[in-house]
């Protein structure tokens, strides 16, 4: 089972696999559908957090404890509820056909959608824009003519 945890965990962080047979596809499409806006922020969230633990994010963020815990709280909630209540049937078909390999991409559907969900606010993507004004367009210019 915890096998089964930590590749959710990992999906929701990875980019989502070419290939997938339906039953993971009918899967991920009942997890994200099963979710509103504020449940997927808060997975955006724990996202973020988890990812604020790597060694060069790590001395830039102010995140206690408490807060990551309170996550972790919130999504294994949330990660419970969705694969025992909202889509029992789905979650246990994909695994039936595809093992861990239909959860990760399922997951992997469900990270994107979670990403999108902080995506869509204007100033996160001012931010992620803002290095457009160090480009050399000069370069540009003579690479794409």
């Amino acid at each position: 089972m915890k096998f089964f945890l930590i590749t959710i965990a990992i999906s929701l962080l990875s980019p989502i696999m070419t290939q997938a047979n339906q039953s993971a596809n009918n899967l991920g499409i009942c997890l994200t559908d099963s979710m509103n806006g504020k449940e997927r922020k808060n997975l955006a969230k724990w996202i973020y957090l988890g990812m604020s633990a790597h060694s060069m994010i790590k001395p830039y963020s102010n995140i206690s404890t408490k807060d990551i815990d309170d996550s972790n709280k919130y999504v294994g909630t949330l990660i419970t509820r969705l694969m025992t209540e909202d889509c029992p049937k789905q979650a246990s078909i994909a695994f039936e056909e595809g093992g861990s390999s239909a959860f990760e991409f399922a997951f992997g559907i469900v990270g994107k959608v979670a990403m999108q969900e902080l995506m869509t606010e204007s100033s996160v993507s001012q931010s992620l824009g803002a290095f457009e004004k160090y480009l050399d367009q000069d370069k540009f210019d003579k690479t794409f003519k």
